[in-house]
């Protein structure tokens, strides 16, 4: 498998995706050679508020990027049912000019109810491509506005897109979603306002600092649907590419993989506990509370 991924063949790598996010056990097997093959791809988050015009800029960098040569893989996540867990996967017809392109792959993902806008196995799937050659790899979060910090744990470079005349840009700072970019591209750049939208952006984050310790990121004007700005935009990606990968960067988003990986772990064990009907119920009669409930299932696999 691993040996078909590095021919840059699209099928393979199709099918490795496909039993991913459908939780195929066997998956698990590969995934310390699926690390070890990495090439280094810069993980490049796009987030921001419905409307931003996220697709159409994503399509704009990947038009830009194979301009200079580069293979871009594209995870494109949309949100879907809580119902069916069934998304209707339509970022990616906005991105339909490259669909040609061998040097392009893209792939929808449903959130399947993962809250912070991304696919419990987007990170997985980042990997594959990965190891597939494409760099860099854009990740298309859902959408859904401020709950999307998830993204910066998983990407080395977060870029929060935002149009003018949205709302206050104060709420959006102290929202947190302005507060995880590393970059911000204010989209739509021919609507009236937006030279003064990024204004207000650099002279609010100037004092409003944002993480510890790192100096407030640069803020873009963009018009996706004319490309306008996207060099500019490409190019500040580029250059944050190697603060991305300082050694304490690189440690925060090991602690964030780790972290999840045993929740997953901590989550599977338990639902396959001979108690967890019981406990399920016990805290649906108010006899237990949900975290008295997960201590006792979790003791319980530790004695096995």
């Amino acid at each position: 498998m691993l040996g078909e991924l590095r021919t840059g063949e699209r099928r393979p790598l199709a099918r490795l995706l496909t039993r991913v996010e459908g939780g195929d056990p066997s998956v698990r097997a590969l995934l310390p050679d699926l690390f070890a093959a990495g090439h280094g791809g810069h993980l490049v988050g796009i987030t921001g508020p419905p409307g931003s015009g996220k697709s159409t800029l994503v399509s704009a960098l990947i038009g830009e990027w194979r301009k200079r040569g580069r293979r871009v893989g594209v995870l494109a996540v949309d949100p879907s049912s809580p119902y069916t867990r069934g998304a209707i996967l339509g970022d990616r017809i906005r991105m339909m000019e490259h669909a040609a392109d061998r040097d392009v792959f893209m792939r929808s993902m449903a959130s399947r109810g993962e809250l912070g806008g991304l696919a419990a196995t987007t990170w997985i799937a980042a990997a594959a491509l990965d190891a597939a050659g494409f760099d860099p790899i854009l990740i298309e979060t859902v959408g859904a506005g401020q709950s999307e910090v998830e993204i910066a744990r998983l990407a080395e470079t977060t870029v929060v897109v935002e149009v003018p005349e949205m709302g206050d840009e104060v709420q959006a700072i102290k929202a947190g979603l302005l507060e995880v970019a590393d970059i911000i591209a204010v989209n739509k750049g021919d609507r009236p306002g937006a030279d003064r939208a990024a204004r207000q952006l650099r002279a609010m984050l100037s004092t409003a600092g944002g993480r510890i310790e790192r100096k407030p990121p640069p803020v873009l004007v963009t018009t996706a649907t004319t490309a306008e700005g996207v060099p500019a935009l490409v190019d500040a990606i580029e250059a944050h590419r190697s603060t991305a990968r300082s050694p304490m960067r690189a440690r925060e988003r090991a602690a964030s993989q780790v972290r999840r990986a045993l929740a997953d772990l901590a989550a599977r064990h338990a639902e396959a506990d001979p108690g967890w009907e019981a406990s399920v119920q016990a805290v649906a009669d108010r006899e237990l509370d949900p975290f008295t409930a997960a201590e006792r299932l979790l003791d319980a696999g530790r004695l096995e």
